[in-house]
């Protein structure tokens, strides 16, 4: 589910439309957990849709681990790309807000975090990861990278404003409080990489 201060508001022509915030969300703030209502479906599931249905899970749904399709039911699948995201991913079903967002800014996560099947280059931004487009295989080479953004982050949660904290569940939620506390790290989201041969990956 993601944090109630969002909506879907059109962005530009280019971009189409996207996640804003409609109140202030400062960072530390989980702006997502994975809940009950999303679904999940295997790889030979997506296959066995129509064209229209697999185009839609692969426009809107991300890959996990396992290599399943994750389909978010709420307008989380609606978060845009970005080299400067607000809002990173972690290896525990949360995704945090990495800076302040303001009211009105866009909700956006960096898609190399999300075991893309086929490399692209976003139009109009420059990574300062010093990458020339996003690929399949970003998470084992960033992962170290994108896990500090998060700890440092987390550092903010217990001081923050949590709406969502009542759908995490209790130990992930010890754990988001012992970051806080400098007593715990979380584990990397490199552990969310699925090493899809297709995807030309190396491993």
């Amino acid at each position: 589910m993601i944090h109630p201060d969002t909506a879907v508001r059109f962005v530009s022509e280019e971009i189409g439309h996207g996640v804003v915030a409609t109140a202030f969300i400062p960072r530390g703030t989980v702006t997502w957990v994975r809940d009950r209502l999303d679904r999940e479906f295997s790889p030979a599931e997506v296959a066995a849709f129509d064209a229209a249905h697999r185009e839609i899970l692969d426009r809107y749904s991300f890959r996990n681990a396992g290599g399943h399709y994750v389909f978010c039911w709420d307008h989380t699948r609606f978060m845009n790309h970005s080299y400067r995201p607000t809002c990173l991913p972690t290896a525990h079903g949360v995704e945090v807000a990495v800076r302040d967002v303001e009211e009105g800014e866009e909700l956006t996560n960096d898609y190399g975090c999300f075991n893309i099947v086929e490399p692209f280059t976003p139009h109009g931004e420059t990574d300062p990861l010093g990458r020339a487009e996003v690929a399949p295989d970003d998470l084992v080479r960033h992962a170290g990278v994108w896990d500090a953004e998060v700890e440092a982050a987390l550092r903010f949660f217990s001081a923050v404003r949590q709406p969502l904290a009542a759908l995490i569940d209790p130990g992930t939620l010890e754990l988001l409080n012992g970051v806080a506390a400098g007593r715990t790290t979380l584990r990397s989201v490199a552990e969310n990489f699925f090493p899809d041969i297709r995807s030309g990956s190396p491993l």
